[in-house]
């Protein structure tokens, strides 16, 4: 585990047996986890005021995210009173405002959004910026650092904590929890940010090669060999260790280590084998950890290192019984079923769990010119108070699972819920990362 993170866990662990002991104050702006504010909008701009008397209080004013001076940890869902405002409310407010709302978004579904909302809200314009992750970040932390802010709402991904940990500790972003529409989207996808939708990866497997189903049930079979020596299957993926997702996969195997290795002991009948060497790394790395055991591995197996997803779920869809192929590729590539007629299909409910949830999330930037416009419009593309604003309409698509149930997925072959895949435990696996990463690209290299 990094140095720098290891201390900021410890202050964190100080802090919560601090709180424990000491007890706090309430006030009306509230998120589980036990830090409070009071929060009052307004057409100006968004402003936090701290509890009455702060130094009577054992907790500091924080909405949401990981405060790295306090070492204090909120999460989510954080209600205040812009939680409680109906779409209504915010479009009055919103025509007072700035009426140009800029976001910055990592799809370019979110350009359908423009003309949308517009014909919904006459007044207000949206310009959408189609960019990467990091730019989307980077952009809005260096409009913070100069105070040119020009971005009113985020549309990105968390995959290993950086977002909820320090995005919103340098009070770059803020939280906005809509209360109406959270109350049906299950509070476990609402711990870090507040979603738009979310995907997965899957492994794909050859259906014409396994006419009876998938040919695994663990993660464990995906690198067995047979009594030869002789891997099972051949792999193909892209390269883990410059996919955040992937890497934050194989960091909650390590952090969820027991599940790993109760679940070897199910499959093969014996207790698993620790054969990893941990000499080499400047950091502490667990002994006897299921979860580095698969990746250390996972990283000897015979790998098939491509960049572009068609070409994954093709090499599986060449394959055959006799050599048979499996590839790791987003959910969304189930597509080329239909549209390519290719002999593909997904491999479900693998245990100990399936996959993690990828979830795509919005955030409203701190010191917007246009406070209500931004939540307006996150109202809006999350499909406002009864699913039906329309706004909804550009996410619907095969792998991509919206969290509200009240809105039916008309896309997907099977439920969320049907699929065996768990929410990303994002603080976890934020203090693992970067120590998974190394491991990752060191046993790589020293592949025999």
């Amino acid at each position: 585990m990094k140095t720098k993170k290891l201390l900021a866990l410890l202050m964190a662990i100080v802090m919560v047996v601090g709180l424990v002991a000491c007890g706090g104050s309430s006030s009306s702006g509230t998120q589980s986890g036990g830090s409070t504010t009071t929060t009052q909008p307004s057409a100006g701009g968004s402003t936090t005021e701290p509890a009455a008397d702060p130094a009577a209080s054992a907790e500091p004013a924080l909405k949401l995210g990981y405060d790295l001076e306090t070492g204090t940890t909120a999460y989510g869902p954080y209600y205040d009173e812009w939680s409680d405002m109906t779409d209504e409310e915010l479009y009055e407010m919103a025509l007072k405002e700035d009426t140009v709302l800029n976001i910055y978004a990592t799809s370019s579904k979110m350009l359908k959004e423009e003309e949308l909302f517009e014909e919904a809200y006459p007044g207000l314009d949206v310009v959408i910026s189609d960019l990467d992750s990091d730019e989307v970040l980077n952009k809005a932390r260096i409009e913070n650092e100069t105070g040119n802010i020009t971005a009113d709402v985020l549309q990105t991904k968390d995959v290993n904590g950086d977002v909820f940990h320090e995005w919103y500790s340098k009070g770059i972003i803020e939280p906005f929890y809509p209360r109406d529409i959270c109350s049906h989207i299950d509070e476990g996808n609402l711990k870090y940010s507040y979603p738009l939708y979310t995907s997965m990866s899957f492994w794909f497997y050859n259906t014409e090669a396994f006419p009876d189903g998938q040919p695994i049930e663990s993660w464990w079979q995906i690198i067995e060999k047979d009594e030869s020596g002789k891997q099972r299957f051949r792999l193909f993926t892209k390269e883990i260790g410059q996919e955040s997702t992937y890497l934050s996969l194989f960091a909650s195997f390590i952090n969820n280590a027991d599940q790993m290795e109760a679940d070897y002991k199910r499959i093969y009948g014996t207790d698993l084998e620790y054969t990893y060497d941990a000499s080499k790394f400047e950091f502490e790395v667990p002994e006897n950890n299921a979860g580095v055991e698969y990746l250390w591995r996972f990283t000897q197996a015979d790998i098939t290192f491509i960049g572009d997803g068609d070409d994954l779920v093709l090499a599986v869809h060449n394959s055959t019984k006799d050599d048979p192929a499996l590839c790791l590729a987003s959910a969304g590539k189930i597509s080329h079923q239909e549209e390519s007629g290719y002999n593909i299909g997904w491999c479900i409910n693998l245990t100990p769990y399936n996959a993690l949830l990828n979830t795509e999330s919005l955030f409203v930037v701190q010191g917007t010119n246009s406070p209500a416009g931004a939540r307006l419009f996150i109202r809006f593309i999350t499909g406002g108070a009864d699913g039906e604003s329309g706004g909804l309409k550009p996410w619907t698509k095969l792998g991509n699972w919206l969290l509200r149930d009240d809105v039916k997925d008309k896309k997907n072959p099977a439920p969320l819920n049907e699929l065996g895949a768990v929410p990303n435990n994002l603080s976890e696996i934020y203090y693992v990362f970067l120590d998974v990463q190394d491991m990752w690209t060191y046993w790589l290299n020293q592949k025999k």
